[in-house]
């Protein structure tokens, strides 16, 4: 009979004289939090909140030492809940884990069994960790602007900073369900990659800008998916076409919107928050079996790559500076 290792290895934060430090321990499987289920991690990902908590910005977590990580999946190792079983496959996003929490840069956590859900079929745990936060948060997007109406035949989708994770889960996803999607980005390099997972048409973030003095220009989207904010929302929401939705899944522009209100006062447009981390079960377990469905595994592997846990300090420096092609997905293991 196998004995089970009652020890964890995580990246831990801890604060040092007002500066963030990191550092890969073990420590004993007593010292995670309470909860009713433990999950044998086996990917985790890196989101841009991951970014900034391993750098120290924002204020979000709340006390050290810490293991972050927002998201993971893995297997039941011990269960208490009536909800699930050892052995069986599960994912966790948001729910503040990560947070306030330690969360899924460990080889374990503990949590409560009711901010899990199963694994989907057709998927296994490194694919569901290539979609992870931004993958949940990019199909939550299309299902908010589906129930504004918005169809293939609407028009052009607009995706901005469509090159990271949740834009590039949003073109694969809009274009896998029909729509002519257009990509923003600021960076030529990335043109071919987002062809490559179903980018109909590219302009480049300048572009958006023209004119954007008008309070009201043409109208172009029918619908679009913001991952930027700041004055980027704005302008977009003066492109919007009658009745249009805009799905606001990010901040990485700043927080500040100069938004005029005329767009939504003659044109009717429609600005859909997208909050993830506490989204209701029922629609988190559509709008994951829906990615199962929709992404292939050949898609997901051109989105993301697998790094060890060990490169996390490096590459929250390259997410935070907005150089993070697709996913990265995180080998909590190695």
């Amino acid at each position: 009979m196998m004995v089970q290792d009652r020890t964890v290895r995580a990246l831990v934060l801890r604060e040092n004289n007002g500066k963030i430090v990191s550092a890969i321990e073990t420590f004993a499987e007593s010292r995670l939090p309470e909860g009713d289920v433990t999950v044998r991690i086996l990917y985790s990902t890196l989101n841009y909140k991951d970014g900034m908590i391993l750098k120290g910005h924002g204020n979000i977590v709340r006390s050290y030492p810490h293991v972050p990580g927002i998201d993971f999946a893995g297997i039941v190792e011990h269960s208490s809940s009536s909800l699930y079983n050892p052995g069986e496959s599960v994912i966790l996003t948001g729910w503040r884990v990560g947070e306030w929490l330690w969360g899924g840069y460990a080889t374990k956590a503990r949590v409560r069994a009711e901010w899990l859900i199963p694994m989907p079929a057709g998927i296994d745990a490194r694919r569901a960790m290539s979609l992870g936060t931004a993958g949940l948060t990019a199909m939550l997007a299309v299902m908010a602007m589906e129930a504004q109406g918005l169809s293939p035949e609407s028009g052009e989708v607009l995706v901005t900073g469509a090159a990271g994770g949740v834009g590039s889960i949003a073109v694969a996803v809009l274009a896998r369900l029909g729509y002519r999607v257009v990509a923003s980005t600021g960076r030529k390099s990335v043109y071919e990659y987002l062809r490559s997972i179903g980018a109909n048409r590219l302009i480049e973030r300048e572009v958006l800008f023209e004119n954007s003095s008008h309070p009201l220009q043409s109208e172009r989207w029918a619908g679009a998916v913001d991952n930027v904010g700041g004055a980027t929302l704005a302008v977009i929401a003066t492109q919007m076409r009658y009745g249009a939705s805009i799905a606001a899944c990010g901040n990485t522009g700043g927080n500040a919107v100069p938004l005029s209100v005329l767009p939504f006062l003659l044109r009717g447009v429609k600005l859909l928050g997208i909050a993830s981390a506490l989204s209701p079960i029922i629609r988190r377990k559509r709008a994951w079996q829906r990615l199962a469905q929709l992404l292939s595994s050949e898609t997901l592997d051109t989105i993301a790559r697998v790094e060890p846990l060990s490169h996390l300090p490096e590459l929250a420096d390259v997410i935070l500076q907005g150089k993070i092609q697709g996913r990265t997905v995180i080998d909590v293991n190695t």
